[in-house]
């Protein structure tokens, strides 16, 4: 592409001036913060390892920042947006500001959570994701979109921590065990609070997933999930007590855990996703 036809980016002035001509306001319901410094999109996209070849799904465009900044580099972006005025403005923002891309963009006005197809197969997810959902929908598109390489995403800080947590860690937990299932998680650096508006109370972090195959049986996933889920329902009991809900009697408890290599009176947090797939391979064949 001719370097003349670089869009342009927006930065707070546009941001606001295009949210008070759609009189839509940034609000909590849907979590929405959107970025307003060009150089952060720019960053995103630059440590998000796309390609010219690559679709990429963007989970909560907004106002079309990061959008923007993903359509020069890329094949195709999907663009998943909750809120219907921010989806039917997109394709015209985009027009205006990058028209020799505009047919590169497609617009779904849809909950995250609720989608289960898509019109390409992506390659990467590439989002800035709404605090209170972002561990739910990154693990939601891993398992419904095995096309999906790679992932990086900003999120709470807090939440990028857990994310990338290894075991033994007191942060480690429910997302890092599940995050692992589908391949290695990095930090991939951190993001102040002044680059978006309305500004958050909190820091973020940009995550990276890198797809990996870990020769696991699939069908071993909801299992795996369920023990993962039951061993940090309550982080204080050992593994013993815990996974009663999941496996039945103490015996069995006992008896899987011995088979697996696991002593029963470790916590959810001392064991790595291998362990808890052990376990879930022996459990299969008692419950």
């Amino acid at each position: 592409m001719p370097e003349s036809a670089e869009p342009t980016l927006l930065g707070a002035t546009e941001i606001r001036a295009l949210a008070t001509s759609l009189n839509s306001m940034p609000t909590k319901k849907w979590g929405q913060n959107f970025v307003i410094d060009p150089n952060t999109v720019r960053r995103i996209v630059t440590q998000a390892h796309v390609c010219e070849t690559d679709v990429v799904v963007e989970i909560g465009p907004g106002l079309g920042s990061l959008t923007l900044a993903l359509l020069p580099k890329v094949a195709k972006v999907l663009a998943v947006e909750i809120d219907p005025v921010l989806a039917g403005a997109l394709p015209a923002t985009i027009a205006m500001h990058a028209p020799n891309l505009k047919d590169n963009l497609t617009v779904i006005n849809a909950d995250a959570m609720r989608i289960n197809e898509l019109p390409l197969n992506p390659t990467h997810l590439v989002a800035n994701l709404p605090y209170n959902v972002s561990v739910p929908v990154v693990l939601h598109f891993l398992e419904t979109f095995p096309s999906l390489q790679e992932i990086l995403v900003m999120v709470q800080a807090e939440v990028a921590d857990r994310m990338a947590a290894g075991p033994g860690s007191k942060i480690y937990g429910v997302p890092s065990v599940k995050m692992a299932w589908y391949g290695e998680v990095t930090k991939a650096g951190s993001v102040g609070r002044n680059v978006f508006w309305p500004a958050p109370n909190v820091d973020s972090g940009l995550v990276r997933l890198v797809r990996k195959d870990r020769g696991i049986d699939p069908e071993l996933r909801e299992l795996t999930f369920a023990i993962v889920d039951a061993a940090f329902g309550q982080r204080r009991k050992t593994l013993r007590t815990a996974l009663g809900s999941v496996l039945g009697a103490p015996q069995n408890v006992e008896n899987v855990l011995r088979d697996a290599g696991v002593d029963s009176g470790l916590r959810g947090e001392q064991l790595s996703l291998q362990d808890f797939v052990a376990i879930a391979q022996l459990a299969k064949k008692v419950i």
